[in-house]
């Protein structure tokens, strides 16, 4: 008997290391959502397992009755609040497991929030309002950028008007105009045309599809309006917590 013939055989093979799996997140994902309010012993749910995916550079229309929690998911989306359970990413970060210091970085950096009301600071001009918003967001700010802004939604020549002297539809056109130049990845909004007109309804949606175009930038609409949820690439519908 040779020398080894009875010790098992080593294979020297070794197995390649694979590289980690990269996950494509979209701008906005829901797995399984719930969020739960609850005040003493009563508990209202607003989210009942939402699963929805929303891509980079989609404009999205969120359609639903009144309570159907399409408020909730734009909040949650916008890391102002946490889900109760669930997997909720916004740009890939898991939004339910930041901090809030982490959350707030989020807020800065990652996204711009058009609200139904109380989106400027009334002591200011349109233009200052701009300017600061794009200044707390990180980026790069003049007066002509801000003015800039401005006259892409037909204001350039309320630029030094304040807050409290524009009229409702001015005010939210200003408001859009100072998210819009944060430059963000995704901008949600909530009801951003409920006070416009027609012709400025659609200045607001062709100024955000060309920010979509030349930034890729994602955007949200929570709407009642008909037209934008023909302008949007996509409709999705959100009943009793759900999306449908």
């Amino acid at each position: 008997m040779a020398l080894g013939d009875d010790l098992p055989s080593q294979s020297l093979y070794v197995e390649p290391e694979r590289p980690p799996e990269r996950i494509e997140w979209g701008a906005l994902e829901c797995r399984d959502v719930f969020k739960i309010y609850r005040s003493g012993p009563v508990e209202t749910v607003a989210l009942r397992g939402l699963d929805l995916r929303i891509e980079r550079g989609e404009i999205v229309a969120v359609l639903g009755p009144s309570g159907s929690g399409k408020s909730t998911f734009l909040s949650l989306a916008a890391g102002l609040d946490q889900p109760s359970a669930g997997d909720l990413r916004g740009l890939g970060s898991p939004l339910g497991q930041l901090d809030e210091e982490e959350l707030a970085r989020y807020r800065a950096r990652d996204v711009s929030i058009v609200f139904q009301s109380a989106n400027l600071w009334s002591g200011l001009t349109a233009e200052e309002n701009v300017a600061l918003s794009m200044r707390l967001s990180g980026t790069p700010t003049s007066r002509r950028a801000a003015r800039a802004a401005l006259e892409q939604f037909g204001l350039g020549d309320r630029h030094s008007q304040r807050a409290t002297d524009l009229s409702g539809g001015e005010q939210q056109r200003v408001a859009i105009a100072a998210a819009a130049a944060r430059r963000a990845q995704l901008l949600l909004a909530d009801e951003p045309t409920g006070e416009l007109d027609s012709a400025n309804e659609a200045l607001v949606l062709d100024t955000l599809d060309s920010l979509r175009q030349e930034n890729g930038t994602t955007v949200v609409i929570v709407t009642h309006s008909e037209t934008v949820a023909q302008r949007a690439d996509r409709v999705i519908e959100i009943r009793d917590g759900r999306a449908v």
